[in-house]
């Protein structure tokens, strides 16, 4: 039986209410092996404008999908750039939270963002170090106009992750059924296209970046981590040493030359999410906020306590700071038996 090309306007097919959700359920038709961690996605001050999908995926990268129903595209490559600069700096511990508005809107609230997006990601625990190096673009729309794909085309050339993909709708006994066409790459040179960007973003990390990904094995006495971030490696010590009789001050008298704070403490016994509640309502008027993606105070099992008091630990642990202060604490603590030396597999 023959199908008849049709127009999702009339169709009665709405963009929002009808072809975001189907699409939300089953990503992977324009978007292969990705996660979806928001729906109407604006959190940035003095805009209204929002993402009508934003994903991660494989490789923790993230993904900016915008949909449109007409047949032109509209100007969706212009939106698209702006929301991906907007996001472009957006941390693992953000994403995280974001995950978790959205699993709560679906009803899903029941569902650990934290552990749902470190297995989509197949990581041991996250790490700003790696994640949200780039962020790709993805354009869904009925049809594309000649100038969205001509500026596709050209924003290509230059190493920006950007597609178009064609929702193409046909009308049989009273159904619509859609036809997906990946129209920008083309499927079969997606390959080829990929392979030369990946190794252009290597060359230009490799000449501009000297951060240091390398994970470590730590070992205190017969206690063993494997392959665990600078951050969760430092914070592995600094809470066995506490759970073991050092006092926090003590540690922070050790590592006293560095020009951040190393603990943030709160008096009485307190969870992890009463410690974030706390810390932010102590915040003085006009002063800086509490920022909880600064210290280690996510989950229980990251905070310590000590006496009469709750303690997180600094998060931000980036130069030479992890070396030196990883090296003075296994030096002073030499009876813990601490040693640490980077992954065998990492």
């Amino acid at each position: 039986m023959p199908l008849t090309p049709t127009t999702f306007s009339s169709a009665s097919i709405q963009e929002r209410r009808d072809l975001q959700r189907l699409l939300r359920a089953h990503i992977g038709v324009v978007a292969p092996e990705t996660l979806v961690i928001s729906e109407e996605f604006g959190e940035w001050d003095g805009s209204r404008r929002r993402i009508d999908l934003l994903a991660l995926d494989k490789d923790a990268n993230l993904v900016v999908i915008e949909l449109k129903r007409n047949e032109d595209g509209g100007h969706m490559e212009l939106q698209a750039i702006r929301y991906a600069a907007m996001v472009s700096a957006m941390t693992f511990d953000q994403a995280v939270d974001i995950f978790g508005r959205y699993l709560k809107n679906l009803g899903k609230a029941d569902q650990d963002p934290r552990e749902s997006i470190l297995k989509f990601l197949e990581w041991q625990d996250g790490t700003d170090d790696m994640f949200a190096q780039s962020v790709r673009i993805v354009l869904v729309s009925a049809d594309f106009s000649k100038e969205v794909t001509s500026s596709v085309l050209w924003l290509n050339s230059y190493n920006i992750d950007i597609r178009c993909v064609r929702l193409m709708p046909y009308s049989l006994d009273g159904r619509v059924l859609v036809d997906v066409q990946q129209i920008i790459p083309l499927p079969e040179a997606v390959d080829y296209i990929v392979g030369i960007q990946k190794k252009a973003e290597k060359e230009r990390l490799a000449r501009q970046s000297n951060i240091d990904r390398t994970r470590y094995d730590v070992r205190i006495g017969t206690e063993v981590q494997r392959a665990m971030g600078k951050g969760r490696a430092i914070l592995f010590v600094c809470r066995y040493l506490c759970q073991h009789g050092i006092r926090p001050g003590d540690i922070a008298a050790l590592l006293d030359w560095r020009a951040k704070n190393v603990w943030y403490s709160l008096d009485g016994a307190l969870d992890a999410d009463a410690f974030r509640a706390r810390a932010s309502d102590k915040t003085e008027p006009g002063g800086p906020k509490f920022d909880p993606i600064r210290w280690f105070c996510k989950k229980d099992e990251e905070i310590c306590h000590f006496g009469d008091k709750t303690y997180a630990l600094s998060s931000q642990w980036g130069g030479d700071d992890w070396g030196k202060a990883m090296t003075l604490l296994r030096d002073h603590y030499n009876q813990f038996d601490i040693s640490f030396e980077p992954a065998s597999w990492a």
